[in-house]
């Protein structure tokens, strides 16, 4: 089977970032993305309550120049200010020509 290798851009996130990150997504070329609400822990402590809010997981799938774009965003504009975690993982894609 024909695949073709990509990057997953991972980011968690404040949930009030959504609407921000999603004209990023937008803005950076990527044509599509997976949001879920979630919650855990780590160097900004937990976040689950209503007063500090929700946070969401914001995958995308897009070419490695279009990730490394994102990123570069994020270290920019948001890791500076907000509890906010991105990582990359390779993927390999059937029907390559939906992400990019």
């Amino acid at each position: 089977m024909d695949t073709t290798p990509l990057t997953l851009l991972t980011i968690v996130c404040e949930a009030i970032l959504k609407e921000r990150l999603l004209g990023e997504l937008t803005k950076a070329g990527a044509k599509g993305h997976t949001l879920t609400e979630c919650e855990g822990s780590g160097s900004r402590h937990r976040r689950v309550s209503e007063t500090l809010g929700a946070n969401i997981k914001l995958e995308t799938i897009v070419s490695p120049g279009v990730a490394e774009q994102l990123l570069n965003t994020l270290t920019h504009d948001y890791f500076p200010r907000f509890a906010i975690i991105a990582y990359l993982s390779p993927v390999s894609v059937v029907r390559g020509d939906k992400y990019i």
